[in-house]
């Protein structure tokens, strides 16, 4: 996974995966989910991201499955 911020025209990219993108959904006038061939989202491009998301916030956490 892998996400980019392009502060020159505040858009945002998150890639879930490289699949190849074959279908492209509009969620919105600002978010965009590109899909591959089984439907699967490969990724998604927010644009106008500092209105849409808290991108100047973001972080990351990864939570380990622990057995009880």
């Amino acid at each position: 996974m892998k996400i980019t911020y392009f502060k020159d025209t505040d858009t945002l990219l998150v890639n879930f995966n490289d699949n190849e993108i074959t279908d492209t959904k509009d969620l919105n006038e600002n978010v965009l989910v590109e899909l591959d061939k089984n439907g699967a989202v490969v990724s998604m491009t927010i644009e106008h991201a500092q209105q849409q998301t808290e991108i100047q916030n973001f972080s990351f956490n990864q939570v380990e499955n622990k057995a009880v």
